[in-house]
């Protein structure tokens, strides 16, 4: 059987399979004897590229004597995942990032970013997110700018449709940064307070005032799965997109997150700083 290069949920199911053949203290070597397959079969599915079966997962989930039941009906699902869905339509023109951050928002049931020098991705207008493009570190030919803006137009549809809660947490430096100068930037702070009163958006900002900031300096995105042991931690940095989901890192995450919403404004209140923001700018440039 030929190997296929796996997608990011392909890779998350082999992890959880490695998580759980390890906390039942097997081998590989040995849990592919109480199998009866080859030790590189249980390696390939482990690393996502040998499909898993959900036959063959509940045999793996009771060789290592998972007893978490909703886990493995979650996992179950995402074995029986099989459709393409619309950011493969992708994956030859753009980069793997991007594409992952699609899938992890795509599949998730409820997401919470914070953002520290840029307006949540999102959340973006096409002109904003144009001047973020073509302002990066390096200079991008326009047809690609474009596509990378078409491509975060559609990322924008799970918040559109309404079907996924999102909390956008944002600090005030965000709001202030002018990509494209000061008429994109009010563009964009008024089509973030439309946002903010969506019903499945709740938009909350750090101001500068804040004494006691306990945030972090890169931007994040923390996607909830169908169960905690699911969740997903995308960080950008300048080395790049990392994606984090081992137990001890998403219970660091989440206490990041919930210190962050601790000081954050409420929404009514971010909504009125947005607009003072909006005023100064206003009052200096025209």
């Amino acid at each position: 059987m030929a190997l296929r290069i796996p997608t990011l949920r392909q890779r998350r199911l082999g992890a959880e399979l490695r998580r759980m053949r390890e906390q039942a203290g097997f081998g590989g070597s040995h849990l592919a004897r109480l199998l009866g397959v080859t030790p590189a079969l249980v390696s390939q599915m482990e690393i996502g590229k040998s499909a898993v079966s959900v036959a063959r997962l509940h045999e793996i989930a009771e060789a290592c004597m998972c007893a978490n039941a909703p886990l493995v009906e979650a996992l179950a699902d995402m074995a029986r995942e099989r459709d393409a869905a619309w950011w493969d339509e992708y994956r030859t023109a753009l980069a793997a990032a991007p594409i992952d951050v699609a899938e992890i928002e795509g599949r998730a049931k409820k997401l919470t970013s914070f953002t520290i020098g840029i307006i949540p991705g999102l959340l973006q207008t096409n002109s904003y997110a144009t001047a973020v493009f073509a302002t990066g570190f390096t200079s991008l030919p326009e047809r690609e700018v474009d596509r990378r803006v078409k491509f975060r137009q559609r990322r924008q549809q799970v918040i559109r449709s309404g079907e996924t809660p999102y909390t956008a947490l944002v600090h005030e430096a965000a709001l202030r940064i002018q990509y494209g100068g000061p008429a994109v930037l009010k563009e964009q702070l008024d089509s973030l307070i439309r946002d903010s009163e969506l019903p499945n958006v709740s938009l909350r900002v750090v101001p500068f005032a804040t004494a006691d900031f306990p945030g972090p300096s890169e931007n994040l995105l923390y996607a909830e799965g169908p169960v905690p042991e699911l969740d997903t931690v995308q960080a950008d940095s300048s080395h790049g997109s990392h994606i984090f989901d081992s137990p001890a890192q998403l219970a660091g995450y989440r206490a990041i997150l919930e210190r962050i919403k601790a000081v954050a404004l409420p929404e009514n209140e971010s909504r009125d700083h947005i607009r003072s923001i909006m005023k100064e700018m206003k009052d200096r440039h025209e």
